[in-house]
């Protein structure tokens, strides 16, 4: 990866913020106009789930973690690969920002095999094609991924092609493979919260590994930080901000954020 990339932020856009991410959409066309190569990921369990529900689909989670079968699926790639990913696109363009939507199947990008059969047709990432994400780059565009990758390793002749792949994860591993030079967390909540609920606003690897072991981070903070781990394979600083407040993303970058950052001290 050429040191241009070494410069790329990856933001990862929570389902939970999407109501309020108006000041997010702008920091990232605002970084994308000051010279800073932008890749996004977006979650979007959420509007999955009102929209299953309106067929009057059941969700089953375990542990956190949505159970996705056939019908689970479908629905999966049309929301996210469709719906929520254009929604957040149409809004980067129409700020004046350059945006293109993709999902981890364009380009190959993500490839996976089954995760945990528990889960149904849930995805672990086996490899990310990266050749995809520097063309958008070079020709000044922001990659905006919906997360879904390719099922290409030990799949059966009847399975889908594709498999649901969790927000967080695919955004610790992109941001891996590009060597970033961070991973931006946007959440509803402040950041990482020791055990009497107080924000932890630095921790080095081993630290936050620890909150996640003690059972002190749980929930939907545990992929969080676990991306964030992979991610600081390759990366120098990853952060878990609080999305929903004005422009946290900006002053992230510029020094004056407020949540909790894991580094490499």
């Amino acid at each position: 990866m050429s040191n241009k990339f070494k410069k790329a932020i990856v933001v990862k856009i929570g389902g939970a913020t999407f109501g309020s991410h108006d000041t997010t959409i702008e920091d990232i066309v605002y970084l994308q106009q000051h010279g800073k190569p932008v890749v996004v990921v977006h979650g979007g369990a959420n509007v999955v789930t009102e929209w299953l529900t309106r067929q009057k689909t059941p969700t089953k989670f375990v542990q956190g973690e949505r159970v996705t079968d056939e019908a689970a699926l479908e629905m999966v790639t049309a929301v996210l690969g469709g719906l929520v990913n254009k929604e957040i696109v149409a809004a980067i363009n129409d700020l004046g920002g350059r945006a293109v939507g993709i999902t981890g199947v364009d380009g190959a990008l993500l490839q996976s095999k089954l995760r945990n059969k528990e889960l149904g047709y849930v995805g672990a990432i086996v490899k990310v094609n990266t050749g995809l994400l520097e063309t958008l780059l070079k020709a000044g565009f922001i990659p905006v991924i919906a997360p879904i990758a390719l099922y290409s390793e030990d799949k059966p002749d009847d399975a889908p092609p594709v498999l649901n792949v969790n927000g967080d994860t695919v955004a610790g591993e992109i941001a891996a493979a590009i060597g970033a030079e961070r991973l931006i967390f946007l959440t509803d909540v402040a950041g990482i919260l020791d055990s009497s609920g107080k924000l932890i606003p630095n921790l080095s690897p081993s630290e936050a590994g620890e909150l996640v072991t003690s059972g002190v981070a749980s929930g939907g903070m545990v992929p969080k930080i676990k991306a964030c781990l992979r991610a600081l394979s390759n990366t120098s600083t990853a952060c878990i901000i609080n999305g929903t407040k004005p422009h946290t993303l900006r002053k992230e970058i510029e020094g004056k954020g407020i949540g909790t950052t894991i580094s490499k001290k």
